[in-house]
């Protein structure tokens, strides 16, 4: 799979010229092959491109987004049913008991407040971060107790201010949804390539919603856009996102983190890498009967969790 994320935020006419994006904009032009590609951001209305482009782009497994009016990305092109065993994967995946989705979703949620956690330790909101450690370690399989509602509660208002909330149209939350989108994209690539069905979550099981199982999957990893937009902008601009700010962004998935499956010798990979782990693993857990541990997730803050997945004490 690629490595490199395109966003296109001028008008331009995209083409494909010998497995390559050419991409032309007035007298310019600039070529890049397909196969390095990850993620390609549509991001302007006078945007033109060919049916043999999509095409292309599609057997490259390269997830092509598409955004509103307000800039944000609503939509993605994914690659059809890539996997050489697909039915075998979608079976498995069917047949998975409420009790192993149970404590997969349990495993995901402890991460993502843990993470949650080390992020308000680096904003300097220790009180808020401890509390966040104690809920992680509450976290029961399913999270019947709803940790992860309590958690952002306290997450978000601790994190930027005690009147925020997610809701609001202001810089910060524009630029956590495009964020959000992006890695959320790259997760429901992956997934296809590896066969599973996207629709199907552990947890998340909405009717309208198409990516079920990547809106599970995102949980522990969007902390690290909180992170990265808040060292980015630790003072709101009271402006909307701009090309700059949405390549920022979307350079999020080249950006080092850490795993849980690796040990301090292994030391990090990016983003794109550790997406590609943590389905890998789920994979594993689906097909061979792993288990749960055998889920990769990031990791934020050293020593904040062990490679089982079980808490430090502080």
């Amino acid at each position: 799979m690629g490595w490199r994320s395109v966003v296109i935020a001028n008008p331009a006419t995209l083409t494909l010229v010998d497995r390559a994006l050419t991409i032309e904009q007035g007298t310019n032009s600039a070529r890049v092959m397909l196969e390095d590609i990850s993620v390609l951001v549509l991001d302007h209305p006078q945007i033109s491109l060919t049916a043999p482009l999509l095409s292309a782009c599609a057997e490259a497994q390269i997830a092509v987004l598409t955004v509103n009016a307000s800039h944000l990305p609503n939509g993605v092109l994914l690659p059809y049913l890539p996997h050489s065993r697909a039915l075998k994967v979608m079976t498995a995946q069917l047949a998975q008991t409420q009790p192993d989705r149970k404590r997969l979703w349990q495993r995901i949620v402890r991460f993502k407040i843990r993470n949650q956690a080390s992020v308000l330790a680096r904003a300097g909101q220790p009180d808020d971060a401890r509390r966040l450690q104690q809920l992680a370690r509450d976290v029961r399989s399913g999270d019947p107790d709803n940790c992860e509602a309590q958690a952002a509660q306290i997450y978000f208002r601790g994190l930027f201010n005690p009147h925020f909330h997610r809701g609001q149209s202001r810089f910060h939350n524009a630029a956590l949804n495009y964020g959000y989108a992006v890695v959320r994209a790259a997760i429901a690539r992956t997934l296809t390539g590896y066969g599973f069905l996207p629709a199907f979550g552990l947890f998340h099981h909405s009717e309208q919603n198409a990516f079920n199982l990547a809106d599970d999957l995102i949980e522990p990893y969007r902390p690290l856009v909180d992170a990265a937009v808040l060292a980015h902008y630790p003072e709101e601009p009271a402006r909307d996102l701009e090309p700059a700010d949405k390549g920022r962004l979307v350079s999020l998935l080249h950006e080092d983190v850490t795993l849980s499956s690796h040990s301090p010798e292994d030391g990090s990979c990016t983003l794109l890498a550790a997406i590609e782990a943590t389905i890998s693993g789920l994979s594993a857990i689906v097909l061979q009967n792993a288990q749960h541990e055998r889920l990769a997730l990031p990791l934020l803050g050293a020593g904040a969790i062990s490679p089982t997945g079980d808490f430090d004490e502080p």
